[in-house]
């Protein structure tokens, strides 16, 4: 459907590993800089530095960023659609929900 082909390879073999090793190499990065910079979460004795409980926010924003190469998002390529966060409805929908700042942007061009 994708025009995408299941290829088997063998353990180790560093051309079909060059993806893999790129994805977790980035996750490294992003893990490190949050626990570098005391972004952890937080729990009830205070921050922590256990980086497993960061995965699920990581795995999101990697999804939902658009790379380079492909100029889509990994989720995107991988199940076609991507996923929302609460803040992209308030994106859509912030017209609707004051409907006067429609008004004052035309004004405000119109003033120019």
């Amino acid at each position: 459907m994708l025009g995408t082909k299941l290829s088997f390879s063998t353990a180790y073999h560093p051309q079909t590993d060059v993806l893999d090793k790129r994805m977790i190499q980035t996750m490294e990065d992003i893990l490190r800089r949050f626990c570098a910079y005391g972004m952890e979460e937080k729990h009830y004795e205070g921050y922590t530095h256990d980086w497993v409980t960061l995965l699920p926010e990581v795995q999101l924003a990697y999804n939902k960023s658009q790379h380079s190469t492909t100029g889509k998002t990994p989720a995107l390529v991988e199940k076609g659609w991507n996923p929302l966060l609460p803040v992209d409805h308030l994106k859509e929908n912030l017209l609707t929900i004051h409907p006067t700042s429609k008004d004052v942007h035309e004004n405000v061009e119109k003033g120019l």
